[in-house]
């Protein structure tokens, strides 16, 4: 592979010289993504049995190397079985151990070289384990979901799965008639066929494979809003009724983070409710994912309907380019629950941020949060620290630069790849007052620094 065999260029600069991602694979999960090419575009040709966890997928990458190919990887998990793969239409020689597909080129492409790489594959696709659980294809007690954050997606296709590895996706998804398939992107077609329905989505703006997703249930479509932007629920039908109060103010909440934030940076958006329980609800690129749980007509689940939909912004439009940056998104989607409370009558953003640095004060960290290291990654004090540095920027540079940064911030890298220096950078654009002691206490100290603002 061209990277680990030493292909990969670097400057003086440290900074890679090739491709995106960079020539280097993500500290925190070494073993996920794939050096040597980009991929452009990914279409998914998928047939899914529910009653028997069966999946037949094709799989169509296109791509384009940044060195010279005689060999690539992509990642697809073992309990998947290859039937055939081709490189440009030509038969391609390759081995399938340890979650990586190695293929072998007929012919070495060259730097620069455009492929389109089919692999076909089936096999009972199974959560993949790791330091956080299990992730990727569940099956439900009816249906399935996907929930690939950070490492699940090779858990039903064959990618390149790293965070700022950004591409469009094509899915089709065929399975049993009685069943509702739901993907990223917009519906271009659907149609039946005998028992069976095709399902066909197009997402166009580019998305991180953790964030590709489909979700198969017996799912009642409930429309809550046609404009300004499509809002709209998949739900059990047993659970209508609850759905009514549990999202009735989903659109309103969509109409606040637009004001504060920005544009909603994709086509609609889509709840899932699913029939089972879930521990917690999942975001994928234009839609989120609850449980039954979440759904029992007590509004007691709010503040996590505000987060996933603040992670269509934060997270799913602009990405983390690295896994340390994680404070990025759930830093960012906390304080928007803390700022949908205040709007919406609760307590104020404030008094949520003395409530959890009480927390934090009271419990302390010894990482920093712009790099805890990958088995903390997804730990709640990343998400409160981070919703706590943003209150100590607020503060510190006011409501209007506060707001007009977050809107910039959208603004100048929807779609694209980011980093903490990325967000210091662009935040020292608002600010008339030096901001490095706030970063010092706020990102790289692991202590916990003094409430920001008067006490």
């Amino acid at each position: 592979m061209p990277g680990k065999s030493g292909l990969g260029s670097r400057g003086n600069s440290g900074q890679p010289v090739l491709g995106a991602p960079a020539d280097v694979l993500d500290t925190y999960l070494p073993d996920n993504g794939n050096l040597g090419y980009r991929i452009s575009r990914y279409d998914l040709e998928l047939e899914y049995k529910v009653s028997s966890n069966r999946l037949e997928g094709t799989a169509i990458l296109t791509a384009t190397s940044y060195a010279e190919l005689k060999r690539f990887t992509l990642d697809l998990a073992s309990s998947l079985s290859v039937q055939r793969v081709s490189v440009n239409d030509k038969r391609a020689r390759y081995s399938h151990r340890r979650h990586k597909l190695t293929i072998t080129p007929d012919t070495p492409l060259p730097p620069g070289g455009a492929m389109t790489v089919t692999v076909r594959y089936h096999g009972s696709p199974h959560p993949i384990r790791g330091p956080w659980g299990e992730v990727g294809w569940e099956e439900l007690t009816d249906g399935s979901l996907c929930a690939n954050q950070p490492n699940g997606a090779a858990s039903w296709f064959p990618c390149d799965d790293h965070p700022s590895a950004k591409a469009p996706y094509r899915i089709s998804i065929t399975t049993d008639s009685p069943y509702h398939a739901l993907a990223n992107g917009v519906l271009e077609s659907k149609r039946v066929r005998a028992a069976q329905t095709t399902w066909v989505y197009e997402q166009v703006e580019p998305m991180p494979t953790y964030l590709a997703s489909i979700q198969i249930g017996q799912y009642k479509q409930i429309s809550l809003a046609s404009k300004p932007i499509p809002v709209s629920g998949l739900v059990p039908s047993r659970l209508e009724e609850n759905f009514g109060v549990d999202f009735g103010q989903q659109t309103e909440m969509m109409s606040a983070f637009v004001e504060m934030f920005g544009p909603y940076p994709f086509p609609q958006y889509t709840v899932v409710v699913t029939d089972d329980e879930l521990e917690i609800p999942i975001e994928a690129q234009s839609f989120s994912t609850f449980g039954a749980n979440h759904c029992d007509g007590s509004r007691h689940a709010e503040r996590l309907i505000a987060h996933e939909l603040a992670h269509q912004w934060f997270g799913n439009s602009v990405t983390a380019a690295r896994w340390r940056d994680i404070w990025l998104h759930e830093g960012f989607a906390c304080y928007a629950e803390w700022l949908w409370s205040q709007h919406s009558g609760g307590r104020s953003a404030d008094e949520w941020a003395r409530h959890y640095y009480a927390k934090l004060e009271s419990s302390p960290v010894r990482v920093p949060l712009a790099d805890p290291g990958p088995r903390k990654m997804f730990d709640d004090w990343i998400y409160k620290r981070g919703a706590l540095t943003l209150h100590a920027l607020r503060l510190t540079i006011g409501d209007g630069d506060f707001f007009a940064l977050l809107q910039r911030w959208t603004d100048k890298y929807r779609y694209g790849s980011v980093t903490t220096e990325d967000f210091m950078a662009l935040a020292a654009t608002h600010s008339s007052k030096p901001l490095k002691d706030l970063w010092d206490d706020w990102l790289f100290t692991p202590e916990l620094p003094p409430f920001p603002g008067p006490s």
